[in-house]
């Protein structure tokens, strides 16, 4: 009767023993994530907001706090982008979530017209805000430490795609950024600006004047090379675009500028190209690519004078002397004033 009644409990523990082994198996290796999803954790998470922020992606908070806990997962959590796949484990998703290996993101900005609109683009697609990284951006030291101002600071960023990571700090971002710029301006492109005795900071404000007088890429170099005409002839480049860019800044409008009129064109201002001969102190925009290439290899040709094409909205029709340019302009003007565009 005793050697029956140990074997029953030899039987029992085992079975005890076999349970509780399979429970802890089911915590660890049975599946767990719901469906495919991109996961975002921030710096600084706590185990009380990391639950909260995974929950609606798994089927079993509990076991996945377990399993965290024995890898001490929750102790050192860390943050950023995580891509997690339909039926993982908890094992196999605690060891991703520790190995910190993210998914990378894909950073874009074009067309921002200065530090701050740059700044709030690019927060939108990173964890750092608008406010911390403006302040990377304006940062004196590293300003004059890399050559620049706070008027030339904007062209320091090329508008492209680049691949970093979601949670990336705002210094780590600007410092990237500034060896995007150094890689940019290889040889070729330094020659090039040099063949137009201009500057890297010139050729990035020139350029800026072009993105901004055209939309139309295809018709860049054409601007880029009368621009340039009238700056190596040392005449004022007489860029409407300068003035819309003293309007805005002036009266802080936001607003489009559909007409620049004759009192605009006295504003005192450093900016005004029609008072100034030569370059404003700064981009008026962040050029893209190819207005910067437009400025770098521009169209050979003889004219000095432009204006929007009413035949062809979007585009300019181009002249070589002030006569035809009057005709021209004189046309234009009948067309604003018969849209009743005033400002």
């Amino acid at each position: 009767m005793q050697i029956k009644t140990k074997r029953s409990i030899a039987l029992l523990l085992i079975l005890i023993g076999s349970v509780t082994v399979f429970q802890y198996y089911l915590k660890i290796y049975n599946k767990n994530v719901l469906k495919d999803a991109y996961l975002y954790i921030p710096s600084n998470t706590t185990e009380i907001s990391l639950l909260k922020i995974i929950s609606p992606f798994i089927e079993s908070t509990a076991n996945f706090k377990w399993v965290a806990k024995q890898k001490n997962y929750l102790k050192n959590i860390k943050s950023g982008k995580y891509f997690i796949k339909k039926g993982m484990n908890s094992n196999e998703l605690v060891n991703l979530l520790r190995s910190g290996k993210q998914t990378p993101i894909k950073l874009t900005f074009n067309n921002q017209d200065c530090l701050e609109s740059l700044a709030g683009r690019i927060s939108e697609q990173i964890e750092t805000d608008s406010t911390t990284l403006l302040k990377a951006f304006k940062d004196p030291s590293f300003l004059e430490k890399n050559g620049f101002t706070q008027a030339t600071a904007i062209g320091m960023y090329i508008p492209n795609t680049y691949e970093i990571y979601w949670n990336t700090s705002a210094n780590t971002l600007r410092n990237r950024l500034l060896k995007e710029y150094a890689n940019f301006w290889n040889a070729t492109r330094i020659s090039k600006a040099q063949k137009q005795n201009l500057s890297i900071d010139e050729v990035i404000v020139m350029a800026s004047i072009v993105q901004k007088e055209t939309s139309y890429v295809q018709e860049r170099p054409t601007v880029a090379g009368l621009y340039l005409n009238r700056y190596h002839k040392k005449w004022p480049l007489q860029a409407d675009p300068t003035i819309i860019y003293i309007l805005k800044k002036k009266y802080a409008q936001n607003n489009v500028i559909k007409r620049v009129l004759n009192k605009d064109l006295k504003i005192n201002s450093p900016y005004n190209t029609y008072k100034h001969i030569g370059l404003p102190p700064g981009p008026i925009s962040m050029p893209d690519i190819s207005s910067i290439d437009a400025v770098l290899n521009p169209a050979k040709h003889n004219y000095f004078y432009m204006c929007a094409n009413v035949e062809k909205i979007g585009t300019h029709s181009f002249s070589k002397s002030l006569i035809q340019h009057n005709k021209n302009a004189r046309k234009y003007q009948k067309w604003l004033s018969s849209q009743d565009v005033k400002r």
